[in-house]
């Protein structure tokens, strides 16, 4: 079983990833649809959606969401929230390298790094051709993924904290053209260890990769706020649009 598939799925992995922030998914959420022309109560899809944050996002916007994620549990938690919150979001169980539709959907987003998990150039651009045969021609994908090369050159390789009683360590290092993250939780004698393993995929590889699966790029920024894109940004967000059918 690959990491992301026991990782995801573990109840642990909130303890280490539960801070992340509500404002930073609206940020997100504000600046994509504030870029692209997405119809009125268009239908969305998140794919690789986790807990559910910018679905929920979507969502409260009027936009008719699907969420698509691997972890039974996260999905599990997701349609919790948006229940609690009213929201009618579909959470579809599923691989990303499998699509979920053909040309239904007026925007697909894969956001806060769920890419890059796989170990052949070939397993990313099957996740993404996926992406774009679920997105109506003409229609658009948005990509958020860390900044490859901001990455290397400030990771911090070691942090300590302690979350509801657990130790938590993290141990970092680039291996072979991945980031690696080595996490280790410790409570009173129980210890449990994960390593995760992403592709420091940089802007070159984004765009190679669309070129092969028929997406045109639209616009590239560095944060959430629009900023632009640099060595220095933090992410790298990626705004493309469906390519007609050959002969359309």
């Amino acid at each position: 079983m690959a990491w992301y598939e026991e990782w995801f799925n573990d109840d642990k992995h909130q303890l280490v990833y539960g801070h992340r922030d509500d404002a930073d998914a609206e940020r997100l959420v504000d600046l994509i649809v504030s870029k692209l022309d997405i119809p009125p109560n268009g239908r969305v899809l998140d794919v690789g959606c986790g807990r559910g944050r910018h679905a929920r996002m979507f969502a409260r916007r009027g936009y008719e969401v699907t969420g698509l994620d691997l972890a039974d549990k996260a999905l599990d938690v997701a349609r919790q929230r948006a229940a609690s919150e009213g929201l009618g979001i579909t959470f579809l169980h599923g691989d990303m390298r499998e699509p979920v539709a053909d040309g239904v959907f007026d925007l697909v987003v894969n956001l806060f790094t769920a890419f890059g998990y796989f170990r052949e150039r070939t397993e990313h651009i099957r996740a993404l051709r996926a992406m774009v045969t679920a997105a109506k021609v003409g229609a658009y994908v948005v990509q958020d993924f860390m900044n490859a090369v901001h990455v290397r050159s400030s990771f911090v390789p070691t942090d300590d904290k302690t979350v509801d009683g657990v130790h938590i360590r993290q141990e970092r290092r680039v291996l072979e053209g991945r980031i690696e993250k080595t996490i280790t939780l410790t409570q009173n004698d129980d210890i449990h260890v994960v390593t995760e393993s992403v592709a420091l995929l940089d802007q070159a590889a984004f765009t190679s990769f669309y070129d092969e699966v028929g997406l045109d790029l639209l616009h590239t920024f560095g944060d959430y706020d629009g900023d632009p894109f640099t060595p220095t940004s933090p992410r790298l967000v990626l705004m493309s649009r469906r390519q007609p059918r050959p002969g359309a």
